[in-house]
């Protein structure tokens, strides 16, 4: 898939330096879209025989060759990007699906989740609402940019994740470096009186605005917290670990610290991102070398895949939840409460 390199202001060159990407620009690179159907910044095919289409037209000519039997969809329902928070990037939040379509009119919301790839000691995240804050409060605060007195500061720790509902205020940085999943979009509203595309200054008005929109969204309820993941050990030095699962998205990073190759199966399209050395990738009859930080999007038709190690992954997708999530771990003797930690609804169903 083609890289769209984004030049924010939060920016650094920790993509490039730090996780070997290349043929990324070489100025400060604040996000790379790995994989991406967002209109106006759509990924496009790099080899096979599909070489050349924008993700869009690969979906609407092959849906379920792609996502797996029965699906239907009008774009590829996932977003990935690796992002450098060498700053602070901007204290925000993205709507949930109904906030989306009532205000934004947008189909669907952004409900994302970060996977921390490394992180400077000390290094925190803003994220939920302090409990017991009133909307009236919070506004005054965020006029104020007063954003510690009422926004959760956490601790950020180098592989862990946390999976962020819409409608979650939120920030990272500095010094950090993240793997980012989430629904495709990119609707939000921003709390801050600069612009993160260039760092100008948003005028009174403009600011006003912003948080109008955004207080009609905002969540004061979702307290979202880092989790270390559930491991699986599936052979001998390779582990798979389990880092979040919802209903929009499930992130998985394998480990193969032995000559024993990562053996993947799947029915549904895998976003196959390297967060190490390169790799050997086989599926079938196709090979290839996958680079540092490079990222591949295998077909739900593929429905094997096959990664030399040493390796160290991660493969996004969009779960069928029981099958894909629940089932391999409540078989490794995960107790339903505990899967329940990855996400909503990653654990029992109502009901159970």
């Amino acid at each position: 898939m083609t890289v769209i390199a984004k030049p924010l202001v939060f920016g650094g060159h920790a993509i490039a330096r730090r996780l070997g990407k290349a043929g990324i620009p070489d100025w400060s690179v604040a996000e790379t879209w790995e994989c991406s159907d967002v209109t106006g910044s759509g990924t496009v095919v790099t080899n096979g025989p599909l070489a050349g289409r924008p993700l869009r037209r690969v979906v609407a000519d092959h849906p379920e060759a792609l996502m797996g039997d029965g699906w239907v969809g009008e774009y590829f329902p996932v977003l990935t990007k690796f992002i450098d928070a060498a700053g602070s990037l901007p204290v925000h939040l993205h709507a949930d699906d109904e906030a989306a379509q009532r205000l934004e009119g947008q189909p669907n919301g952004k409900t994302e989740a970060w996977h921390i790839l490394h992180a400077a000691p000390g290094a925190t995240a803003l994220c939920g609402v302090k409990e017991g804050v009133t909307s009236d409060r919070l506004r005054a605060a965020l006029e104020a940019q007063d954003f510690d007195a009422v926004l959760r500061r956490l601790p950020v720790r180098a592989g862990e994740t946390v999976y962020v509902p819409g409608g979650t205020l939120h920030s990272f940085g500095p010094d950090t470096l993240v793997y980012e999943i989430e629904q495709t979009s990119d609707i939000q509203q921003h709390a801050m009186r600069w612009q993160m595309e260039d760092g100008s200054r948003v005028s009174d008005a403009e600011f006003g605005s912003h948080l109008d929109m955004l207080m009609r969204q905002v969540d004061l309820e979702t307290r979202p917290d880092f989790t270390p993941g559930l491991a699986v050990a599936v052979g001998d030095g390779v582990e798979r670990v389990f880092l979040c699962a919802g209903p929009y998205f499930a992130l998985e990073r394998w480990h193969a610290g032995t000559e024993e190759p990562v053996r993947h199966s799947f029915a549904t399209a895998q976003i196959l991102s390297n967060v190490g050395g390169p790799v050997r990738v086989r599926s079938g009859e196709w090979r290839e070398e996958l680079g540092p930080a490079e990222t591949l999007l295998l077909p739900a038709a593929c429905g094997h895949v096959e990664i030399t190690g040493p390796a160290d992954v991660l493969f996004g997708y969009l779960p069928d939840l029981d099958r894909d999530v629940r089932g391999p771990l409540l078989e490794a003797g995960y107790p339903p409460r505990v899967i329940d930690s990855l996400g909503p609804r990653a654990g029992p169903l109502e009901g159970e």
